[in-house]
């Protein structure tokens, strides 16, 4: 079975639980279903890119994050919005839909400043308290791959709501060490894949948050 390309978010939700990664992604058994939290997300993310990008007015109920907003149209380089990255699995760049891509990212901002990237990634939760700065490495990986006069990579995970920033930065020689990590996660989920073996990982999740509730660990027998 194919399980490529991956993603932070593919990879995230394999290691909560194999067994729920398999009902959800491989075959697909629960479709996406929207709530008010990740709607809300979504405008605001668009309305950022708007702002970012074609300079138009922030709605009135994210005015709150113009000043960060500023701050970051303020910084000097060619600012890119919702830059899709490819990779393959020599990882070399590729273009996000190529027949071989490997790897999927999607950067919400990236600021090309000579051989410095920033790399911005917006959050509308609210809290930064649980922040996983996972992803930073995977964009800051695939930055380096397609923009090769890139030595330095400043990230951060941007909570507009609380007004807090995870901020992380990395050189080109950080890159074996991240791809060391992240290959050994990912052949992981490959090993279940080539053995068609998915085993359920119970956490305080299964009872109210799982919807594979044939699994034993589920709270809804």
């Amino acid at each position: 079975m194919s399980i490529k390309p991956w993603s932070y978010s593919k990879l995230k939700a394999f290691d909560t639980c194999p067994k729920q990664f398999y009902h959800t992604h491989i075959l697909k058994e629960f479709p996406y279903q929207e709530t008010e939290a990740t709607r809300y997300g979504n405008e605001f993310h668009t309305a950022a890119e708007k702002y970012i990008r074609d300079g138009e007015p922030l709605p009135n109920k994210f005015a709150f994050a113009q000043k960060v907003l500023d701050s970051l149209q303020a910084k000097d380089g060619e600012k890119l919005c919702e830059k899709k990255f490819g990779l393959t699995e020599r990882l070399e760049a590729c273009e996000f839909d190529a027949p071989d891509v490997w790897f999927r990212g999607i950067a919400d901002l990236l600021i090309i400043d000579g051989d410095l990237a920033w790399v911005i990634d917006y959050k509308t939760g609210k809290s930064a308290r649980y922040a996983d700065a996972g992803q930073l490495e995977l964009m800051a990986l695939a930055v380096f791959a397609h923009y090769p006069q890139v030595l330095r990579v400043r990230a951060g995970l941007l909570f507009v709501v609380s007004n807090e920033i995870v901020k992380t930065k990395y050189t080109n020689l950080d890159v074996r060490a991240l791809w060391e990590k992240w290959l050994s996660k990912y052949h992981a989920l490959d090993k279940c894949a080539e053995h068609d073996t998915w085993n359920p990982k119970p956490s305080g999740l299964c009872r109210k948050h799982c919807p594979v509730v044939e699994c034993p660990h589920n709270g809804a027998h």
